[in-house]
């Protein structure tokens, strides 16, 4: 017997990666270029430029990109990892300069039952 389980605010969950790399010098640069565009080949959006996040559909999926992220590490320069639920993204409010926007839309989920 096929189990389901439904999608909602509090399984669907948010990767964010916060980043500050060295970049005194051309290798540096080249490192934390790499580590980007690691993220993005991963299917991380970029929210601002050392932050990174990414919609995942469980915490188990989530649990995977952490995974991965952490196997790509760069040698120098602090990496932090936060996993918040759907429902605590929902609540994010953010402002451009003075002015509020909207909150990045929700990522549509295919649901099979």
């Amino acid at each position: 017997m096929l189990s389901t389980i439904r999608l909602n605010q509090y399984r669907i969950m948010w990767l964010y990666v916060f980043f500050d790399l060295p970049t005194e010098t051309k290798a540096d640069v080249k490192v934390a270029g790499q580590f980007r565009k690691y993220l993005l080949k991963d299917g991380f959006d970029m929210f601002q430029y050392s932050i990174y996040l990414r919609h995942c559909s469980s915490r188990e999926n989530a649990k995977v990109h952490e995974q991965r992220v952490k196997r790509n590490l760069p040698k120098k320069g602090k990496v932090s990892i936060l996993t918040v639920t759907d429902k605590q993204f929902g609540m994010m409010e953010v402002f451009h300069g003075r002015k509020e926007i909207p909150n990045p839309e929700a990522v549509n989920q295919l649901e099979l039952f």
